[in-house]
């Protein structure tokens, strides 16, 4: 068993919070271990959790459009989320949650070692871009300490769920995807 199939055993059968006791199937995460970037959102939705995998409902069919928009496929990056069981009626993950999941997420991205990793909302900007508003610094790349010593660079965006009900934030959301290109390949430069 490698240690992403280890990882994703751990996940499924996780019961370190109450969040286990309401779901149908844990949602790990999926894409290439191999991805330049990671795209990490807050918890999982009622889709989601049927089908054990992340970003699969509205929002994720937009995520998936915006993905493709940069010539990319969802199986050349990874989708994961901060916590990885859904919160009932999808409220905010509370910090005990986070806490419990957190491990896992910190090994996802030691692991890939991604060169971007892309925020969707300001509970995942938060969580790793503390003290920032997503209205002011979205679609602007941060620099700040990585999981295994290097500099870390993270974008925030809006979340695609925003997005489906304001449509002056897919425009911006759009916009904010274009970038994606651009910065990985200064990312590389700088390499």
């Amino acid at each position: 068993m490698t240690i992403t199939e280890e990882l994703i055993n751990q996940i499924n059968v996780c019961k370190k919070c109450p969040l286990h006791k309401g779901r149908i199937h844990a949602v790990p995460g999926e894409g290439s271990y191999k991805a330049e970037i990671m795209f990490i959102g807050e918890g999982p939705g009622r889709d989601e959790d049927i089908q054990g995998r992340p970003f699969v409902g509205a929002a994720g069919k937009l995520l998936t459009k915006l993905i493709e928009s940069i010539g990319l496929s969802r199986d050349e990056v990874f989708i994961a989320n901060v916590v990885k069981c859904r919160p009932p009626e999808n409220r905010d993950p509370l910090p005990e949650e986070v806490s419990a999941c957190w491990p896992y997420l910190e090994q996802q991205i030691k692991i890939i070692k991604p060169l971007l990793i892309v925020t969707l909302g300001r509970h995942s900007m938060g969580r790793f871009l503390s003290g920032l508003k997503i209205s002011e610094v979205h679609g602007m790349p941060k620099r700040t300490k990585g999981f295994w010593g290097e500099k870390q660079v993270y974008l925030p965006l809006y979340h695609p769920a925003v997005a489906l009900y304001d449509p002056r934030k897919k425009e911006t959301l759009l916009e904010d995807f274009k970038k994606i290109p651009l910065i990985l390949k200064k990312i590389k430069e700088e390499k």
